[in-house]
């Protein structure tokens, strides 16, 4: 067991020290050619950020699997199975189509046809689903044309998920390598646990999927440098419904030998193993509500689907009180709860103490959910860990923590106010132009004359 996670283990991190590397130059990189937009009335975030961070987990992509292709226990992967190669090609056409979304804001229903030919061209490579095991049926094997709308769908919906929640900093990234590891624990079970050819594949992008994200988010956490934008935020979500489609349909529930009796019998027993393999809308859940909530709310008020709006869950979050920082782990809580919940109960599906545990978590989850204002203290020893806003006093031994919490939250609350007054409106927000100054990487554009010393004005980012 430890020779092959050694190997994923290595893909991970040389995956995430690409991303991270890359990042820094695709941040000046998108500076320079201006895929930086004015701030939207829909905005978070207060200054223009430079876009295109999906060139980066790109190049952690490619980088990933160069070297899971000279690895003794990966190398196999690409020598019996033509998956990897069908992803970068998927990967390649939406990544292509989300830099020039997020230079050119192309047209909606483009993207939309974008999506579908990237899922197509995965599908005539071989990654695509065969057949689904039918609780009562049995495996019931599907046509050609039923294999490819079911895997087009299925790619289709997991980007537009993705893409949905990617509305505060390090929020899609975060949520997308919580699934991603939930489904690698459980595509590493199936792979070296009961010796399943068919999981290894998933079980590398998944991996991969976890170096891209890790590598990405220490430059997208609040106050965020860079935005993954559409070609960071589709790309990841082809990664994940991948992973899941490189399995579903290609594994016997008899290869496992976990259950006794009939085809029949132990497809319906296997149905709580193959819910997050089949359905990756499982462990994305919380990106999911959203995108059916955002369907039925713009539909119900006469707008197109895919208009944008400030009616998001971490929106909604937003308003109630919480902080930008708190919004994002509420969504990260709620995510990893459902993520390995599903995963630890598709494996013991009899094992009462999963469900009482999720309970418990859930109760916890709505307990933090409603209590926007509350502030956590860590315990003395762990104040040097700890953002300063969660230590009891300060280093210097003087003003208590408190105070300094409340004037952090108050420049939290000026930094992230609601802004649904229109742009135009004198006593709402002015709109914010390219080339203005900030924390988020404008100053780059801005005269120079500004910063005379520019140690002081890298400082600020």
């Amino acid at each position: 067991m430890g020779q092959p996670v050694r190997d994923y283990l290595l893909t991970l991190c040389v995956t995430a020290a690409v991303t991270y590397l890359l990042t820094g130059p695709v941040r000046k990189f998108a500076i320079a050619v201006g895929a930086m937009p004015a701030i939207r009335a829909r905005d978070v975030h207060r200054e223009p950020t430079p876009r295109l961070g999906g060139i980066a987990m790109f190049g952690g992509l490619c980088a990933g699997l160069i070297v899971a292709d000279h690895l003794y226990n990966l190398d196999g992967v690409f020598q019996l199975s033509n998956e990897p190669r069908a992803l970068l090609s998927g990967a390649a056409l939406i990544w292509l189509i989300g830099v020039l979304d997020d230079k050119f804001e192309i047209d909606a229903l483009i993207k939309l046809g974008g999506q579908m030919i990237a899922a197509a061209v995965m599908v005539i490579q071989g990654l695509t689903i065969l057949w689904l095991p039918i609780p009562g049926i049995g495996t019931v094997a599907l046509t050609q044309w039923q294999g490819t709308l079911l895997t087009v769908a299925l790619v289709v919906i997991t980007i537009n998920a993705v893409n949905f929640v990617d509305g505060l900093d390090g929020l899609a990234a975060g949520m997308v390598c919580i699934a991603a590891a939930a489904s690698f624990l459980y595509t590493y079970r199936l792979w070296y646990g009961h010796m399943i050819e068919a999981a290894a594949p998933a079980t590398l992008f998944t991996a991969i999927l976890m170096g891209m994200c890790l590598g990405f988010l220490p430059h997208n956490m609040h106050p965020a440098r860079i935005f993954m934008g559409d070609s960071g935020s589709m790309l990841i979500g082809l990664v994940l419904a991948a992973g899941a489609i490189s399995v579903t349909g290609q594994v016997d529930p008899d290869a496992m030998k976990l259950f006794a009796g009939s085809e029949r019998e132990a497809t319906h027993a296997m149905l709580p193993v193959f819910i997050p393999l089949l359905l990756p809308l499982t462990i994305i859940a919380i990106p999911a509500a959203d995108l059916v909530l955002a369907i039925v709310r713009r539909t119900w008020n006469g707008q197109s689907p895919f208009a944008a709006d400030r009616g998001h869950l971490h929106h909604r979050l937003l308003e109630i009180g919480h902080s930008h920082s708190r919004a994002v782990l509420i969504m990260y809580f709620w995510s990893a709860l459902i993520a390995f919940g599903t995963v630890g109960y598709s494996v013991h599906s009899a094992s009462l103490w999963i469900v009482l545990v999720i309970v418990g978590l859930s109760a916890v989850g709505l307990i933090l959910l409603l209590m926007p204002r509350f502030t956590p203290r860590a315990p003395r020893w762990a104040e040097r860990f700890v953002p300063p806003r969660y230590r009891r006093r300060n280093r210097r031994g003087g003003e208590p923590a408190a105070a300094l919490s409340a004037a952090h939250e108050a420049q939290q609350e000026s930094r992230e106010a609601p802004m649904d007054q229109d742009v135009d409106d004198p006593h709402g927000r002015a709109p914010v132009v390219v080339g203005v100054s900030g924390v988020n990487g404008a100053t780059a554009i801005g005269p120079h004359s500004r910063f005379p010393n520019r140690h002081k004005a890298d400082s600020t980012r």
